[in-house]
Formats: C-alpha cells, structure tokens, sequence
C-alpha cells in the first residue's frame, strides 16, 4: 500500500520498509525476563495436554508470545497474525516467526484445570522470589471482586444484581504496598462476593505463614467479605485484618449513643471520631473489636457511621481507619489491570478458556510491575502501562545484521531515550539469585 499525503504531495506512505519494528522496548522486558527466570519458571511448571507428535510452535513459546502481546498492547489474538515476522517479536520467542491466531487458540484448549493450577503456582514462586529480594516485612493482602462483561451465550456467564449486567464474577487480591497481583480466580457471574473465599485465601496464607514467618501478614477486604469464617481464618492463622462491616440498627444505635445530634455545639464546623466498640453479631462465635468512624459534614445535623472490625490491638481507632483506607489504591490495580492488560476481556465461549486468558493477563501485569518497582528510577515506580508503552516499549528500530550480530538501531529522535537507557543499565545491574 503507498498513498499520497495531500497536504504535501511530495510526501508518500508506504508499508514496505521491511526489517522494522515499532516494539523495540519489548527487548528490555526480555532483558528482565531472563535475569529473574520468568520464562524458565513458567516453563517448568507448564503442564498441558498436548497430543500433536509434529509442532512449528511449542507450548513454552505459544505462552511467551501470548504474554508478550498483551504487554505490548495487542490484545487481540489476530495481531499476531500483522506481526507474524517482526524482528523484535521473533528474537524475543525466539522462533523465526510468531503463530497465528488459531494457534493461540488451539494453546487455550490444551489447559485443564491442573494446567490451570500450574501456572498461578508458577506465579507464585515468582511472587516468593521477588518478595525475597525485596527483604519485605509485611505483606498487605487485599481482597476484591470485581466483573467481566460477556457477550452472546458463555458458559457459566450469569447476571449479577450488584452490576445490573451479564458476565463472570472474578475473586482476585493483590498486595497493597506493592501492587503485585497475588491472585485471581474466575467465578460465574451470579455468586456473591464473599463465595468461595476461605478456599481462595486459606492457601495464600498458608503459603506465607510457612515460606516467609518472618513477615507479617495483614487483610483488608469491603463489606462483601465481612463473613466470620474470615474472621476465624485470620485469627488462627495470626493475620492481622481490618473489614468493613454493613450498617446494622444495633452498631447504628450504638454508634448514636457515642455522639447524639442533641450535643452539637457548633453546627457550621463539621466533627470526626474514631472509637473502638465491642460487639457481637449472632453469627461470629465470640464478641470483636469494632472501629467506629463517626462524621458529621459542616451544615449537617446528624452523624454518618462507618464500621470495621478488626484484630488490631496496638494501632489507635484512627490508625487502624487510615490504614483501611490504602485499601482503595487497590481499585488503581484492578483498573490497571482491565484496561491496560485486558483482564477483563472473556471473548470464548468456553469458562476455562476464559480463565486461562486471565490467568495470563495476571502474568503479563505481574512480570510489568516488577519491573517497574525493582528496576524504575524513583518517582517512576508507578507509572502505569499506557505511559510505559508510550516511553520504553513503543520504540521505532530497524535491524541490521553485520556477522554473527543483530544491530536494532532505534530511532535518533526517540524522544525518552535516557529513561530507556537508564532502565536497561539497571536490569542489568540487578542482582536477584
């Protein structure tokens, strides 16, 4: 194709230019890949049902690419077939050219749910291994859910009441300091937030309780988990938690009777309290500690009431709310993880299918976040995926071959070059064995 731009005849556009990319900054997640064994990790824990006596593309490889796509920006399996023989695509598998879309395809189909079960505990090697290195203390285990459109009839694809919609539920945690994504597990869309959650969080805490003693373990989760074989899990297995508890008329009237409107002194000078209260549903085996968040806005007559329980014993009532509260960097993750890795996007019609594509969307989020926190200079460490697809990764080369060696020369006026040489001088220098 070659047109003509009008504005300026003498110019002409053509897709010809052959041996060019526009995804050289792939190379640098390359680089970081290897130093920390991402690959050699997930291939090792790779189990798949794979009859083919003869392949092109092997599943190690398939895996790698689909990753790789997703942290490029191609979220559609089909642009692998416009980059099918992409210099920096084929050195980073590895492999003369990419595989076409149906392959990618037929590579869903070959997982089980003990495929499944592989690659998140390859994730969470990867996990161990970076918390390791990071000498990390303390681990915040944030708890969500959140929802994934679907289109057409899914399996297992149900409508759920809290988003007035069609789709799948999903249950996922990340870790609130440093934003790795912990977690995920796909759920029809009908079930209810807190459904399942002891057997998606008990082995989590096992996990670390056993790996990392040393580290202190500490869970926040909204009302929809505000369930007390939580509560029970957490205290047996010394986690410290703070949950929102639903509004109920006995905290209500408890809550009023710490601040009735008849003792307002002064109505145009809005008032906050933090207090500690005991209380016991008919449901929770023995009476907890509940924070009570108290504010009356300036102008307003009458207090509104927030309430967590926890078992926080050292942090005042205040501290205990303020520490709830970084809870909500988690939705900046989720976010993230939606619109720049495509996690929510559940386009087959098979519910594993679906599973295995979030599955790898954990993984492309997780290998760009360590990145980011280990090897970013400061004040860069939480730049999100758009800004570094726009600055490291979005980065025009061509290649020349001399010898034995590929030279990708990239562009003379790449804008964020010395972020993107400062960025590979450290993955370089890093030093995670």
């Amino acid at each position: 194709t070659q047109k003509t731009l009008e504005f300026n005849r003498k110019i002409k556009l053509s897709n010809d230019g052959g041996s060019l990319s526009s995804d050289t900054g792939g190379f640098l997640f390359r680089e970081f890949d290897e130093k920390i064994g991402f690959s050699k990790i997930l291939a090792s824990y790779l189990k798949l049902n794979d009859s083919r006596r003869y392949y092109l593309h092997s599943n190690e490889n398939l895996l790698r690419q689909k990753i790789y796509q997703i942290i490029a920006g191609y979220a559609e399996d089909d642009a692998s077939d416009q980059l099918t023989h992409d210099p920096v695509f084929t050195q980073i598998i590895g492999t003369p050219a990419l595989a076409s879309q149906p392959s990618l395809s037929r590579f869903y189909t070959r997982f089980d749910k003990n495929s499944i079960d592989h690659l998140n505990r390859a994730n969470q090697e990867l996990l161990d291994k970076v918390h390791a290195f990071r000498k990390a203390q303390s681990l915040f285990i944030d708890l969500d859910s959140t929802h994934s459109d679907t289109y057409g009839n899914q399996e297992s694809a149900s409508y759920n009441s809290h988003y007035g919609t069609v789709g799948f539920h999903p249950l996922v945690a990340f870790d609130g300091a440093t934003g790795d994504f912990l977690k995920a597990q796909l759920r029809p869309g009908n079930v209810y937030t807190s459904n399942g959650i002891i057997e998606f969080i008990r082995p989590l805490i096992e996990h670390y309780n056993e790996k990392f003693p040393e580290t202190s373990l500490f869970l926040r989760g909204d009302s929809g988990f505000a369930v007390p074989a939580l509560y029970d899990l957490c205290e047996d297995e010394s986690v410290y938690y703070v949950i929102r508890l639903k509004s109920n008329a006995i905290l209500q009237r408890m809550a009023d009777e710490l601040h009735p409107a008849t003792e307002i002194f002064d109505v145009t000078k809005s008032e906050h309290y933090y207090e500690e209260i005991e209380y016991q549903a008919k449901s929770w085996s023995k009476a907890r500690k509940v924070i009570v968040q108290s504010v009356r806005p300036a102008g307003e007559l009458f207090f509104t009431h927030s309430f967590f329980v926890t078992n926080f014993e050292l942090a005042s009532p205040e501290a205990i709310v303020r520490a709830y509260q970084k809870r909500g960097t988690m939705e900046n993750y989720i976010k993230e993880a939606k619109n720049g890795f495509y996690f929510d996007h559940m386009n087959s019609h098979a519910f594993q299918v679906n599973e295995v594509k979030m599955i790898l969307t954990l993984l492309a989020y997780n290998l760009t976040n360590w990145l980011r926190t280990l090897c970013f200079p400061e004040g860069q460490k939480t730049m999100q995926i758009d800004t570094i697809r726009t600055r490291l990764i979005k980065v025009a080369s061509k290649v020349v071959k001399s010898g034995r060696s590929l030279y990708f020369k990239l562009s003379s006026s790449f804008v964020y070059q010395k972020f993107f040489w400062d960025v590979l001088n450290r993955i370089q220098k890093l030093q995670l064995e």
